[in-house]
């Protein structure tokens, strides 16, 4: 099989963790960044849980897509899946991108099952807030956690007005 495209819009941005060949900004539409899921364990507790990011459903989100050599496909499949699917709050779709040179393409993607337990709903930047001042979890504080993607997207020229507004409103 062919080279394939993976779609990056959290953590995987900038530790992506996979050999890749190429990476482009590229939009997906249709889906948008959301601290949407429930953190049991890195970010929170069952007690306190924290959020942490999923593709929810609606609007667009502006992301990397790494090409990926079609001869490694099943080596990082495994490595996304272990990495991505462990509570299988995400689901592995193939969906269109745009890239910054206006080509399109699909990318592999992992969006929220919003049948998962684990997805905490659309909230607003206050209810967002409001759930991760607090939580802590075994990889440390969530404010960490959203303080820490917002400084990442900001130091790679992406704005997300409304993680922004959560940064703000935790700060």
């Amino acid at each position: 099989m062919g080279d394939f495209w993976v779609f990056g819009y959290g953590s995987l941005m900038w530790r992506p963790g996979f050999a890749h060949v190429e990476t482009q900004r590229a939009r997906l539409h249709g889906y948008r960044r959301a601290l949407c899921v429930r953190s049991f364990v890195h970010r929170g507790t069952p007690a306190r849980p924290g959020l942490v990011l999923g593709l929810d459903r609606g609007g667009s989100c502006i992301g990397l897509a790494f090409r990926v050599p079609g001869d490694l496909r099943q080596e990082v499949l495994d490595y996304l899946r272990a990495r991505e699917l462990v509570t299988h709050v995400y689901l592995e779709r193939v969906l269109p991108v745009t890239f910054a040179s206006g080509a399109r393409g699909e990318a592999l993607c992992y969006v929220v099952d919003r049948a998962h337990d684990q997805y905490a709903g659309r909230l607003d930047a206050a209810h967002a807030a409001a759930a991760v001042c607090g939580a802590v979890g075994q990889s440390g504080p969530n404010e960490d956690y959203v303080l820490n993607t917002v400084e990442h997207l900001e130091a790679l020229g992406i704005r997300d007005h409304w993680l922004e507004e959560v940064a703000r409103r935790i700060r």
